[in-house]
């Protein structure tokens, strides 16, 4: 594999500047920690409410747990598997870990259920979704570049595509909204397809130039699915790497918030997750789960610290490099994946964390109660732009009407606020002071 051309960029560098020995991977990762968009994670809902704690994981602390797991997966890799790792995909700790850092910036204030609601509104304009915003943050709106965003390397970007297709592709539509009124609005009907938005296509055609045509036609290809929206099938190996990074971070650390917040009881994680990998009895989990959970649940912090470091461990050690005889690009024809049975454990967790953090009805308040809010704001800016909006962001708005994407600037202008912003507008907006 040449790694010339997963170095290049859309723009191509005219700053060298001397004495600069960095990796493509490193100038990349500098490029996303330093950037407005990742500092705003640290303002970004993970699961609960900013603000409501201290302790709680936000999107930045989420993020940088997500890198720390994807540094310790890459380490594993080269050490099983030097061959493929290392001497055909030239695997790279900053590499992973940019694309971990960077992984969440295109989420908007109030995490998945911001998600929804921007979908909604756009949803006859191109649709949003997180993984979406996150491309077109790093190619066009981060002010790194004049008009490219970060203008990271091709490798970095690839990483970054979670879904290789296009939203308005996958989507199967919606059911019509009768709502008279916000509050009427039955969100969870407007789940977005995930994929990428149209109006980025330029950059995304750039990038998959590098790979054969079979290659890309494949990559791109998607299953339908019962009343959903229809599904992409591949992504390249970084992507791999860091998708189950994610998961492991979310499944294992985000659990830690949840017990040391009594939002979860030792006898329900015994029933949902410690007695069927008891049962199943499949994996070095399974000897080792009960006394772990003991261990989780415990008064004393340091003791559940070394459970939960065990537990990810487990996770990380077990992965392995699969090759799919599919693509003749390497990148894309190996995947990191977990073996059935410790992907099944894994997703025990994630579950579990789903049912009783993200269902719990006080979250899911305060997720009715973000939606809301950034339903309005985008009303109120959509019907009154050149009055509302920043200058800033009104230039680009006027800018973007010779090429019909106004709103997108709109979803974009609400995508990138705090949690405590949007209420902010919000309420200077709607209450009286």
């Amino acid at each position: 594999m040449s790694h010339q051309i997963w170095d290049q960029r859309y723009q191509p560098r005219n700053n060298i500047r001397d004495g600069d020995h960095r990796s493509a991977a490193q100038r990349d990762k500098a490029r996303v920690l330093h950037s407005a968009a990742f500092r705003r994670l640290q303002a970004k809902t993970q699961i609960h409410g900013i603000g409501m704690s201290d302790f709680y994981r936000t999107r930045l602390t989420h993020s940088l747990e997500a890198a720390q797991v994807g540094s310790g997966i890459t380490e594993q890799l080269a050490q099983k598997y030097p061959q493929p790792a290392e001497s055909i995909l030239g695997i790279d700790g900053h590499l992973i870990e940019t694309i971990c850092l960077a992984h969440d910036i295109g989420h908007p204030p109030f995490g998945h259920g911001g998600e929804i609601a921007l979908n909604y509104v756009m949803r006859n304009d191109g649709g949003y979704e997180g993984n979406a915003q996150t491309f077109r943050i790093v190619t066009q709106l981060e002010p790194y570049t004049q008009q490219n965003g970060m203008n990271l390397s091709r490798r970095t970007l690839l990483g970054l595509i979670k879904y290789p297709n296009f939203i308005n592709t996958l989507n199967t539509g919606y059911p019509e909204c009768t709502a008279h009124n916000t509050k009427d609005v039955r969100t969870h009907d407007y789940v977005p397809p995930k994929g990428l938005y149209d109006c980025d296509n330029t950059v995304f055609e750039w990038l998959l130039s590098a790979v054969d045509p079979g290659d890309k036609e494949l990559f791109m290809s998607y299953v339908s699915q019962d009343n959903k929206h229809h599904k992409t099938l591949f992504k390249s190996f970084d992507c791999s790497v860091m998708e189950l990074a994610d998961d492991i971070a979310y499944g294992v650390h985000d659990l830690e918030d949840a017990i040391v917040l009594n939002k979860v009881t030792f006898a329900s994680f015994q029933r949902e997750i410690v007695k069927p990998i008891q049962e199943h009895n499949a994996t070095k989990l399974s000897q080792r789960i009960h006394s772990l959970a003991i261990e989780l649940f415990t008064e004393e912090s340091y003791r559940r610290k070394n459970a939960i470091g065990a537990i990810v461990n487990n996770f990380i050690t077990a992965i392995e490099i699969h090759k799919q005889e599919k693509f003749k690009t390497n990148l894309l024809d190996y995947q990191a994946v977990l073996p059935a049975d410790d992907m099944r454990e894994l997703l025990l967790f994630k579950n579990f964390v789903h049912r009783h953090v993200i269902q719990n009805t006080e979250v899911q308040i305060l997720r009715y109660k973000g939606q809301q809010i950034v339903i309005e704001l985008y009303k109120a800016f959509n019907s009154d732009p050149q009055r509302l909006l920043p200058p800033n962001t009104r230039r680009r708005w006027e800018n973007a009407q010779d090429i019909g994407l106004e709103k997108r600037i709109i979803a974009d202008y609400i995508a990138g606020m705090t949690d405590e912003y949007a209420s902010r507008m919000h309420r200077d907006l709607f209450l009286s002071s």
